[in-house]
C-alpha cells in the first residue's frame, strides 16, 4: 500500500494565515460591493444599453471605499459580536 501526498488543486500558492486578516475583508467587500451596486445600478437605470458599464464603474468606486472601511471598521465589529455571542466552551 502506497502512501501519495495530497495533490494540491490550487493553483496559486496558499498565502501565511497571518494575511487571513487583510484577504477575508477583501473577499467579502468584492463580493459584497458588486451584489449591491447591480441592486442600485438596476434600480437607477433599468436594464440600460450601457448596464454593465454603469454598473462596473460603481461597483469599482463602491469597492475602493469599502475595503478600507471595512478594514478599519472590522476590530469595532468583532468587539460588538464579542458582547452579544457567547463565546466557545
Amino acid at each position: 500500500m502506497s502512501s501519495t501526498p495530497p495533490r494540491n488543486l490550487s493553483v496559486f500558492p496558499k498565502l501565511p494565515a497571518r494575511y487571513a486578516g487583510i484577504v477575508m475583508p477583501f473577499f467579502l467587500s468584492v463580493i459584497m460591493t458588486c451584489i449591491v451596486s447591480a441592486i442600485s445600478t438596476l434600480r437607477s437605470v433599468g436594464l440600460a444599453d450601457n448596464f454593465v458599464a454603469m454598473w462596473m464603474g460603481s461597483w469599482g468606486i463602491s469597492w475602493l471605499v469599502a475595503f478600507p472601511v471595512l478594514l478599519l471598521i472590522l476590530p469595532v465589529v468583532r468587539k460588538m459580536t464579542a458582547m452579544v455571542v457567547a463565546p466557545h466552551p
